[in-house]
């Protein structure tokens, strides 16, 4: 400071430069630093904003989101080993919510890839909670849960959700003539026709055919991994002819309706990579819960004294369907009966031509002999669901009363598997089998 007092006396203007200057880059490197220290606060503030508004569309965004608070207990009943059938409940009640919001997320990444990737994301994410259920069960060797969750799901798209869609929309509507287009059924119709075709064939092998027990079990499984080839060229067919050579014909509807109204409804709400990530984290939460259920099932079946094939294709698949459910129901209210069968019935031809023969050559490749064999009276069910969706779908017209009457099927249905008590260990017994048959040919034939 006393060099800085005589350079003051005998240099005062210069002196006076300097102290002009100095402060000049103090302020201004200050003012530097405060700016960047602002930009980076905003910047935060910015991501957390965005944060927060994607936890409150994906999380909150549904009237079911009061059910996600039985994820976590599920984890702790899981965790501290409460019991099976508690882990059951709170597994089941927790896949509600989590199946509706992945069809949420597929819709909202489907905004960003255009229509053509959009589809096929939702081909394949559409049915995710029955898709895991069944390899979870497929890897546990546990065969009737596989085969009775996706046979109760195809017949509950096709009687609970359709009808519970059309009882509404003619409820909502009565003022209404309410018709939709048959185009969009027809693809559909041939897909369910035709994989009932491939399930009641390997059926009609164990009754009807010539052959000797173990033969006729050993073609089943050889027909049913057949079938399931063919199922799979004809879904990708089918996918080929909604989305590339006939989009026109699916369209329709959203031609004819107010297109404002669409474009304002219709529109992205998060961003894709958040959509994204959050499908991952989805998805890796089903897959546990889904593994709970599995593991549980039997347990919760014996505990509950509820037979193994009632929960396994009323209870499974009302969890799984709840967002094809709620979108179709919302869909028909607002008299958009085509984007309400596109719902429903695609839903249960894809898990009829997708889902169960994929399942087929995905256990053929482990080595597990899973056949198209569901059994007389579950085949029976099935065949009399495709058989009364489509007589009620022929005219192209529809009110409550149709709907009322596959409500009705579907209340019928589940009352004959409430009934009929099937012990787990007997569940199998198509299966098992096509196995020990197929064991005693190859020893045969060494």
């Amino acid at each position: 400071m006393g060099s800085l007092a005589t350079y003051d006396m005998e240099n005062g203007d210069i002196l006076k430069t300097i102290q002009v200057v100095k402060p000049e880059k103090s302020t201004t490197s200050t003012s530097t630093s405060s700016s960047d220290v602002t930009r980076d606060i905003l910047v935060r503030f910015r991501i957390l904003r965005m944060f927060i508004a994607n936890v409150q569309e994906v999380m909150f965004g549904t009237k079911l989101s009061v059910l996600l608070t039985a994820i976590p207990f599920a984890f702790v009943a899981e965790f501290y080993d409460v019991g099976g059938p508690w882990v059951f409940a709170l597994s089941l009640i927790g896949l509600t919510p989590l199946a509706e919001r992945v069809s949420f997320l597929t819709e909202q990444i489907a905004y960003f890839t255009g229509p053509t990737v959009g589809g096929l994301l939702n081909a394949t994410c559409g049915n995710a909670t029955e898709l895991i259920i069944a390899l979870f069960a497929l890897h546990q060797r546990k065969i009737h849960v596989l085969k009775y969750s996706l046979l109760g799901s195809v017949i509950s798209n096709l009687l609970l959700v359709l009808g519970s869609s059309l009882f509404c929309g003619g409820i909502a509507n009565l003022n209404k003539e309410q018709r939709f287009n048959r185009k969009q059924v027809d693809p559909n119709s041939s897909l369910l026709l035709l994989g009932l075709i491939c399930q009641i064939l390997p059926l009609l092998f164990r009754y009807v055919g010539n052959e000797p027990a173990e033969l006729a079990t050993a073609s089943a499984l050889e027909l049913s991994r057949a079938s399931s080839i063919v199922l799979l060229l004809a879904y990708a067919a089918c996918l080929f002819f909604q989305l590339k050579t006939h989009t026109q014909f699916f369209e329709q509807q959203q031609e004819e309706g107010s297109d404002e109204e669409v474009r304002e409804e219709e529109g992205a709400v998060i961003g894709f990579y958040s959509a994204f990530i959050w499908l991952i984290t989805m998805t890796v939460i089903i897959a546990i819960l889904s593994e709970y259920v599995v593991d549980t099932i039997e347990v919760a079946s014996d505990t509950w004294g509820i037979s193994m094939s009632f929960i396994s294709i009323i209870l499974l698949p009302i969890v799984g369907n709840a967002a094809e459910h709620a979108g179709s129901i919302i869909f028909a209210l607002k008299n958009k009966l085509d984007i309400s069968l596109g719902v429903a019935v695609g839903s249960a031809s894809q898990i009829s031509t997708f889902l169960l023969p994929l399942c087929v050559i995905v256990a053929w490749i482990m080595g597990i002999p899973l056949s198209l064999d569901f059994g007389v009276v579950e085949t029976g069910c099935l065949a009399f669901s495709i058989v009364l969706t489509i007589l009620t779908l022929q005219d192209g017209s529809s009110h409550y009363l149709k709907g009322l009457m596959l409500g009705l099927a579907y209340v019928v249905i589940g009352a004959c598997f409430f009934v009929q008590k099937v012990p787990s260990d007997q569940s199998n017994t198509n299966d098992l089998g096509i196995l020990l048959s197929s064991a005693k040919l190859g020893s045969s034939s060494s």
